[in-house]
């Protein structure tokens, strides 16, 4: 929350923060040229068309006489068409720099996301994320595709105006020139407090939205807590934030337009009392007494959007900065220049370079604390894993179990000491060569939206049906595939929320033994599949680890006994490690935690039968 909740609308404007955003301009330079010479030229007809009115007057009505009528007709046609055809091409320039311009800076940060370090999920709110590729990539582009545009069309329409009532008359000219400072000064006060109040609204909307969100996702929970009246609570205060903004607004909006009518109709009045007397003692033409009212009339319009635009603009800045804030994140987990000209990166991978890997661990002198953290987790740690061993690592919830394994998969790197992959330090080589090899199913699968198909191939794309299907197979998701109507190619849903989660955590594994990796991790993959499915997934994963280094990081202390090495975690530090037996024997943190889980395990199947 505290990422939406910075007061950007009191900052200035601040010319490097537009400056940032010019190279996203550039593919569309010469769009918006176009659209510029478009606009003017729309705004020179705009002047032009009063001068059209006082000639027709001037020579038709007053001379009494259609001499030369056909001809003025046809170049006024000529100009209303020119103006239309100048409008549609306006309207397509402006669209096509939104929509490209729009999509640059999404595909910009989407790409840049895939670059990020594990550690940035880690502590970003997706939500805050999410907010920055959709809406504020939408608001820039919709101000630099039409707003910036609008503000020139207002300033040359208004100073084309000014240019043209002088030359007029200007005597008539005055009355109309000193409303402007007024209309602008009121504006100038409104619009800021109406932008603020519209500010607030949009605040006030998204908090309705997340409460009913919540409310909709959470209310079988609300239900069964019997929380109702506590929700309808909050929902009330929620709604009267939003109310009391939207109230603010509209009285601000019931005074200001008002006032801008009350100034504009003095100014029309002026210029019709005071241009009439000057026409009833011929010092002008009827004609001009016309154009000088249409002048009047259309003057404070632009003046009025010329303020709002500008305030929008500003306001356009914090987007500006939100986008830019993201696009500069610097990833913590960086390839050097060198591994990159040889390995290539995570979007240009030079695989012919890459080394085979066998799958030797070791960490040498291994210290490390969380980017986020004070304390060292590991300490001057060493350990060989020889390639082909499994590696189970235990503890209580919230132990730290995982950051070993996230820095064997350089998740994270050492804050000192070495991580050796195949006797050599991994950070020799690049992230996605490593990462290529890797096999992770974790304890809280995640499916993309598409078929059962698609997700499992996501292991290995090139795979075939038949080798999709094998792998489905050897981890017996083809039964939960058999229960599908329309078998691999059923959807899975958005984030696979048309299976239950044990489904789930079968796809992910059979898409892990797709990719054969030569690292597999298992973060207790077992922990939410019932206890038939668990022994056939056991099954399978005795023989697909052979021959693979594999990390088991495990709840289920039963599913543990076989593996090389135990490392057991307490507080975010080893604490114990060795073989089952040998644990046990000792009976230190290990035995207790294993007789302590044997003995619930074994209430829960009295309870059972």
């Amino acid at each position: 929350m505290a990422y939406e909740e910075q007061d950007y609308h009191k900052r200035a404007f601040e010319w490097p923060v537009w400056k940032s955003i010019l190279p996203y301009l550039k593919p569309y330079q010469k769009t918006l040229l176009m659209i510029l010479a478009l606009n003017l030229t729309s705004a020179a007809i705009d002047i032009l068309m009063p001068l059209f009115q006082r000639f027709a007057i001037d020579h038709f009505i007053e001379a009494r006489t259609a001499e030369g009528l056909g001809l003025f007709a046809a170049v006024y046609a000529g100009v209303i068409l020119l103006q239309t055809a100048g409008v549609i091409c306006f309207t397509r320039g402006c669209m096509r720099v939104e929509m490209g311009m729009g999509r640059d800076l999404k595909r910009a940060c989407f790409v840049h996301l895939q670059t990020l370090s594990f550690s940035y999920y880690n502590v970003t709110p997706v939500g805050y994320i999410l907010s920055r590729i959709m809406s504020d990539t939408n608001r820039i582009a919709g101000l630099m595709a039409w707003n910036l545009i609008d503000i020139l069309w207002a300033l040359f329409y208004v100073l084309g105006v000014f240019a043209a009532m002088l030359l007029l008359n200007p005597a008539l000219a005055l009355p109309v020139i000193l409303v402007v400072p007024v209309i602008a000064v009121l504006t100038a006060y409104f619009q800021n407090r109406i932008l603020h109040c519209n500010r607030q609204i949009r605040k006030a909307h998204s908090r309705v939205t997340s409460a009913y969100n919540e409310g909709i996702m959470g209310a079988k929970t609300s239900k069964a807590l019997v929380i109702e009246e506590q929700n309808h609570r909050e929902f009330q205060e929620v709604t009267g934030g939003l109310k009391k903004a939207s109230v603010r607004s509209a009285q601000l909006s019931a005074v200001y337009i008002p006032l801008v009518m009350f100034c504009s109709s003095l100014a029309t009045a002026i210029v019709l009392a005071r241009g009439g007397q000057m026409v009833k003692e011929s010092l002008i033409q009827i004609g001009t007494l016309s154009a000088f009212t249409s002048y009047a009339i259309g003057i404070f319009e632009p003046i009025q959007q010329l303020a709002r635009t500008i305030a929008e603009a500003i306001s356009v800045q914090a987007n500006i900065e939100r986008v830019t804030g993201l696009l500069e994140v610097k990833p913590q987990i960086v390839d050097r220049p060198e591994v990159i000209a040889r390995y290539g990166d995570a979007f240009h991978p030079k695989k012919e370079n890459w080394e085979p890997i066998r799958g030797d661990i070791e960490f040498r002198d291994v210290s490390f604390r969380y980017p986020d953290g004070e304390e060292e987790v590991l300490q001057h740690f060493n350990l060989k894993i020889p390639a082909g061993s499994t590696i189970a690592i235990v503890g209580e919830t919230g132990a730290g179990k995982s950051t070993l394994v996230n820095l064997a998969c350089r998740f994270f790197e050492p804050t000192e000491g070495q991580i050796l992959i195949d006797g050599r330090d991994y950070r020799e080589r690049s992230q996605l060569w490593l990462h290529s090899h890797l096999g992770y199913v974790l304890q809280s699968p995640h499916l993309f939206s598409g078929s059962v198909m698609e997700n499992i191939r996501y292991g290995r794309l090139d795979a075939s049906d038949e080798e999709v299907i094998a792998a489905a197979k050897a981890v017996s998701a083809d039964q939960v595939v058999e229960k599908l109507e329309n078998g691999y190619q059923s959807d899975v849903g958005e984030g696979g929320d048309r299976l239950s989660t044990g489904e789930k955590q079968l796809i992910s594994f059979a898409r892990a033994v797709l990719a054969d990796p030569r690292i597999f991790v298992l973060d207790e993959a077992t922990s939410s599949i019932d206890t038939q499915t668990e022994q056939l997934i056991q099954q399978a994963t005795a023989k697909l680890l052979q021959n693979r280094t594999s990390f088991l990081i495990a709840h289920r202390l039963s599913t543990i006994r076989q593996a090389d090495l135990i490392l057991v975690v307490r507080d975010g530090r080893i604490v114990e490690q060795g073989k089952h037996i040998e644990l046990l024997q000792k009976k230190g943190y290990y035995h207790d935690l294993y007789s302590r889980q044997f003995e619930e395990e074994s209430a829960m199947r009295i309870l059972e039968a």
